[in-house]
């Protein structure tokens, strides 16, 4: 075990019945002296999982929303390291990013690092994806939490490192729950349209309904086409599901609109 390393990054983990991913995540995070996983009231075996690992602190925080829940994991669980390593369940570092981390990373003066993500099918890597790196590594006592939509995003001033080598992220989760999430998300997308912030170009297009014309297409092309195999088409079905359950959301809340004020100029 590397002690620069290990004493200077603590990473943190939120889980919510992560049973089939977080044996992965934990046995890629042995060189960690401590970890920190933060639960939203699992109901299977993640609690065992967790405890069963010597180097994991575990907590239990009912879920409100993500920014809050990250706030808790951050700066409530004791966490004393100089860095924070903010991982999802279903991510596991690889030997070239902690690589990365001992000799470049930490020998820099560096206030936080953008981390590639890479998407993984069933232990094989995409050859692209939609997912651009993201601020995952960061100084502890300098870190602002907000949500955006669906899930939050870290911020940080100071000089930025970014990582060549990344994290894997693959979710075994089964598709009912897959699908149940991407619902959930998609309520949470649909009012961050609604509201207006930080609209980006595929946001206004998603504004019009019809993202997901595009979205099959441009994911099979981002994984690889043809040569990406089925995880390349698998990967294009799952953003065009999540595109599809939003732009129903978004279609209906405008037709409701519309109804009303038919309503409204009828009774006028």
């Amino acid at each position: 075990m590397t002690t620069l390393r290990s004493e200077r990054v603590t990473p943190v983990i939120l889980t919510y019945n992560e049973e089939p991913n977080l044996p992965r995540t934990l046995a890629s995070l042995r060189w960690a002296r401590r970890v920190v996983v933060v639960d939203s009231g699992s109901t299977d075996a993640t609690e065992r999982i967790a405890r069963a690992a010597d180097n994991v602190d575990f907590f239990v925080r009912k879920f409100d929303c993500a920014r809050n829940q990250w706030a808790f994991a951050v700066e409530q669980t004791m966490v004393a390291s100089e860095f924070v390593l903010a991982l999802d369940a279903d991510m596991a570092t690889t030997s070239a990013f902690v690589a990365e981390l001992d000799k470049v990373f930490l020998g820099g003066s560096y206030s936080g690092g953008f981390v590639p993500i890479q998407w993984c099918y069933f232990g094989r890597p995409l050859m692209g994806s939609f997912c651009p790196p993201q601020l995952r590594l960061f100084r502890r006592e300098a870190v602002r939490i907000v949500q955006l939509g669906h899930t939050q995003e870290f911020q940080i001033n100071g000089r930025l490192y970014r990582f060549r080598a990344g994290v894997r992220h693959e979710d075994r989760k089964s598709v009912e729950r897959w699908l149940q999430s991407q619902a959930n998300y998609s309520r949470l997308e649909d009012q961050r349209l609604l509201d207006g912030h930080r609209l980006r170009p595929r946001d206004r297009l998603r504004r019009t309904g019809w993202m997901p014309v595009l979205a099959a297409i441009l994911a099979y092309l981002r994984a690889g086409g043809p040569l990406g195999g089925k995880r390349a088409l698998r990967y294009a079905w799952e953003r065009v599901t999540f595109e599809s359950i939003l732009a129903i959301r978004v279609l209906d809340r405008k037709l409701l609109d519309e109804g009303r004020r038919g309503s409204e100029a009828m009774d006028s």
